[in-house]
Protein backbone atom coordinates (compact mmCIF):
# COMPACT_ATOMS: atom_id res chain seq x y z
CA UNK A 1 0.00 0.00 0.00
CA UNK A 2 0.99 3.66 -0.12
CA UNK A 3 2.30 5.82 2.73
CA UNK A 4 -1.23 6.20 4.13
CA UNK A 5 -1.29 2.52 5.01
CA UNK A 6 -3.83 0.88 7.23
CA UNK A 7 -2.21 -1.56 9.61
CA UNK A 8 -4.14 -4.27 11.42
CA UNK A 9 -2.81 -4.63 14.97
CA UNK A 10 -3.83 -7.83 16.84
CA UNK A 11 -5.00 -7.43 20.44
CA UNK A 12 -4.30 -10.07 23.04
CA UNK A 13 -6.95 -11.37 25.41
CA UNK A 14 -7.02 -9.37 28.63
CA UNK A 15 -8.35 -10.16 32.06
CA UNK A 16 -9.54 -7.10 33.92
CA UNK A 17 -10.60 -6.86 37.53
CA UNK A 18 -13.72 -4.74 37.86
CA UNK A 19 -15.23 -3.72 41.23
CA UNK A 20 -18.37 -1.87 42.22
CA UNK A 21 -20.37 -1.30 45.45
CA UNK A 22 -23.35 -3.26 44.16
CA UNK A 23 -21.81 -6.19 42.39
CA UNK A 24 -18.58 -6.56 44.31
CA UNK A 25 -15.51 -7.69 42.51
CA UNK A 26 -15.49 -9.82 39.39
CA UNK A 27 -13.07 -10.80 36.66
CA UNK A 28 -14.08 -9.80 33.15
CA UNK A 29 -12.41 -11.30 30.11
CA UNK A 30 -12.10 -9.17 26.96
CA UNK A 31 -12.23 -11.20 23.76
CA UNK A 32 -9.20 -11.44 21.48
CA UNK A 33 -9.65 -9.22 18.47
CA UNK A 34 -7.96 -6.68 16.30
CA UNK A 35 -8.16 -3.00 15.67
CA UNK A 36 -7.16 -0.87 12.70
CA UNK A 37 -4.42 1.66 13.25
CA UNK A 38 -4.14 4.43 10.68
CA UNK A 39 -0.45 5.18 10.10
CA UNK A 40 0.50 8.21 8.06
CA UNK A 41 4.10 8.70 7.09
CA UNK A 42 5.55 12.05 6.12
CA UNK A 43 6.89 12.95 2.69
CA UNK A 44 10.20 11.21 2.09
CA UNK A 45 12.01 11.67 -1.23
CA UNK A 46 13.37 8.43 -2.58
CA UNK A 47 16.26 7.81 -4.96
CA UNK A 48 14.35 4.85 -6.37
CA UNK A 49 11.67 7.05 -7.99
CA UNK A 50 13.66 7.09 -11.23
CA UNK A 51 16.22 4.54 -12.27
CA UNK A 52 19.54 5.52 -13.83
CA UNK A 53 18.22 4.35 -17.19
CA UNK A 54 15.12 6.57 -16.90
CA UNK A 55 17.18 9.60 -15.90
CA UNK A 56 19.53 9.04 -18.83
CA UNK A 57 16.65 8.55 -21.26
CA UNK A 58 14.78 11.66 -20.07
CA UNK A 59 17.93 13.80 -20.21
CA UNK A 60 18.68 12.54 -23.71
CA UNK A 61 15.17 13.30 -24.96
CA UNK A 62 14.63 16.68 -23.27
CA UNK A 63 18.14 17.89 -24.08
CA UNK A 64 17.57 17.15 -27.77
CA UNK A 65 14.14 18.79 -27.78
CA UNK A 66 15.50 21.87 -25.99
CA UNK A 67 18.00 22.80 -28.73
CA UNK A 68 15.67 22.31 -31.70
CA UNK A 69 13.87 25.70 -31.42
CA UNK A 70 17.19 27.52 -31.73
CA UNK A 71 18.15 25.65 -34.90
CA UNK A 72 14.64 26.21 -36.26
CA UNK A 73 14.94 29.97 -35.77
CA UNK A 74 18.39 30.13 -37.38
CA UNK A 75 17.21 28.15 -40.41
CA UNK A 76 13.69 29.49 -40.96
CA UNK A 77 14.09 33.13 -39.84
CA UNK A 78 17.80 33.98 -39.85
CA UNK A 79 17.34 37.71 -40.39
CA UNK A 80 14.49 38.25 -37.89
CA UNK A 81 15.29 40.50 -34.95
CA UNK A 82 13.76 37.93 -32.56
CA UNK A 83 16.19 35.29 -33.85
CA UNK A 84 19.15 37.61 -33.40
CA UNK A 85 18.17 38.45 -29.83
CA UNK A 86 17.51 34.82 -29.00
CA UNK A 87 20.86 33.66 -30.34
CA UNK A 88 22.68 36.23 -28.22
CA UNK A 89 21.29 34.66 -25.04
CA UNK A 90 23.46 32.45 -22.82
CA UNK A 91 20.46 30.71 -21.21
CA UNK A 92 20.57 27.53 -23.35
CA UNK A 93 24.25 27.00 -22.59
CA UNK A 94 23.72 27.51 -18.86
CA UNK A 95 20.80 25.05 -18.87
CA UNK A 96 22.75 22.44 -20.83
CA UNK A 97 25.77 23.01 -18.60
CA UNK A 98 23.74 22.39 -15.44
CA UNK A 99 22.19 19.23 -16.93
CA UNK A 100 25.60 18.00 -18.07
CA UNK A 101 27.11 18.58 -14.62
CA UNK A 102 24.23 16.69 -12.97
CA UNK A 103 24.63 13.69 -15.30
CA UNK A 104 28.39 13.75 -14.86
CA UNK A 105 27.91 13.68 -11.08
CA UNK A 106 25.54 10.70 -11.31
CA UNK A 107 27.77 8.73 -13.68
CA UNK A 108 31.08 9.40 -11.91
CA UNK A 109 32.62 6.44 -10.07
CA UNK A 110 35.99 5.94 -8.37
CA UNK A 111 37.17 4.12 -11.52
CA UNK A 112 36.13 6.82 -14.00
CA UNK A 113 39.36 8.79 -13.87
CA UNK A 114 41.43 5.60 -14.12
CA UNK A 115 39.48 4.44 -17.18
CA UNK A 116 39.85 7.82 -18.87
CA UNK A 117 43.63 7.94 -18.43
CA UNK A 118 44.54 4.27 -18.48
CA UNK A 119 47.89 4.57 -20.28
CA UNK A 120 51.18 5.03 -18.48
CA UNK A 121 51.51 8.43 -20.22
CA UNK A 122 48.23 9.66 -18.69
CA UNK A 123 46.58 9.87 -22.10
CA UNK A 124 43.06 8.67 -22.91
CA UNK A 125 42.85 5.23 -24.48
CA UNK A 126 40.04 4.00 -26.70
CA UNK A 127 39.46 0.81 -24.68
CA UNK A 128 38.99 2.76 -21.45
CA UNK A 129 36.67 5.30 -23.05
CA UNK A 130 34.63 2.49 -24.64
CA UNK A 131 34.27 0.85 -21.22
CA UNK A 132 33.06 4.14 -19.74
CA UNK A 133 30.38 4.41 -22.40
CA UNK A 134 28.76 1.15 -21.36
CA UNK A 135 27.04 3.27 -18.69
CA UNK A 136 23.85 4.95 -19.99
CA UNK A 137 24.36 7.99 -17.77
CA UNK A 138 27.81 8.52 -19.27
CA UNK A 139 26.37 8.28 -22.78
CA UNK A 140 23.62 10.77 -21.88
CA UNK A 141 26.15 13.22 -20.41
CA UNK A 142 28.30 12.94 -23.55
CA UNK A 143 25.22 13.61 -25.69
CA UNK A 144 24.37 16.76 -23.73
CA UNK A 145 28.02 17.81 -24.07
CA UNK A 146 27.76 17.40 -27.87
CA UNK A 147 24.45 19.29 -28.03
CA UNK A 148 25.95 22.26 -26.17
CA UNK A 149 29.11 22.36 -28.30
CA UNK A 150 27.18 21.89 -31.56
CA UNK A 151 24.74 24.67 -30.70
CA UNK A 152 27.58 27.00 -29.75
CA UNK A 153 29.35 26.28 -33.06
CA UNK A 154 26.09 26.77 -34.98
CA UNK A 155 25.62 30.13 -33.28
CA UNK A 156 29.14 31.19 -34.27
CA UNK A 157 28.45 30.20 -37.89
CA UNK A 158 25.13 32.06 -37.77
CA UNK A 159 26.65 35.28 -36.42
CA UNK A 160 29.55 35.10 -38.88
CA UNK A 161 27.10 34.71 -41.76
CA UNK A 162 25.09 37.73 -40.63
CA UNK A 163 28.21 39.82 -40.23
CA UNK A 164 29.58 38.96 -43.68
CA UNK A 165 26.23 38.62 -45.45
CA UNK A 166 26.77 34.95 -46.32
CA UNK A 167 24.16 32.18 -46.44
CA UNK A 168 24.43 29.91 -43.36
CA UNK A 169 21.24 27.86 -43.23
CA UNK A 170 22.81 24.75 -44.75
CA UNK A 171 25.86 24.98 -42.48
CA UNK A 172 23.76 25.60 -39.36
CA UNK A 173 21.62 22.56 -40.22
CA UNK A 174 24.73 20.39 -40.54
CA UNK A 175 26.00 21.63 -37.17
CA UNK A 176 23.03 20.00 -35.45
CA UNK A 177 24.35 16.45 -35.87
CA UNK A 178 27.61 16.83 -37.80
CA UNK A 179 29.25 19.88 -36.24
CA UNK A 180 32.71 19.58 -37.88
CA UNK A 181 31.01 19.10 -41.26
CA UNK A 182 28.87 22.19 -40.62
CA UNK A 183 31.95 24.28 -39.81
CA UNK A 184 33.72 22.93 -42.90
CA UNK A 185 30.63 23.73 -44.98
CA UNK A 186 30.65 27.31 -43.68
CA UNK A 187 34.34 27.72 -44.56
CA UNK A 188 33.69 26.49 -48.10
CA UNK A 189 30.67 28.79 -48.39
CA UNK A 190 32.81 31.75 -47.28
CA UNK A 191 35.48 30.95 -49.88
CA UNK A 192 32.89 30.64 -52.64
CA UNK A 193 31.27 33.91 -51.59
CA UNK A 194 34.64 35.68 -51.70
CA UNK A 195 35.36 34.27 -55.16
CA UNK A 196 31.98 35.48 -56.45
CA UNK A 197 32.55 38.95 -54.98
CA UNK A 198 35.95 39.22 -56.60
CA UNK A 199 34.63 38.19 -59.99
CA UNK A 200 32.11 41.01 -59.82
Amino acid sequence: MNSDALKVVPLLSKHQLRWSFIGGSRIQQEPRGSRIVHRKRGFRPSASWLTSSQIASNAFTWGTVAVLPFYTLMVLAPTASFTRRTMESSVPYIALGVLYTYLLYLSWTPDTFRMMFASKYWLPELAGIAKMFTNELTVASAWIHLLAVDLFAARQVFHDGLKKNVETRHSVSLCLLFCPVGIFSHCITMLLAQMVNRSH
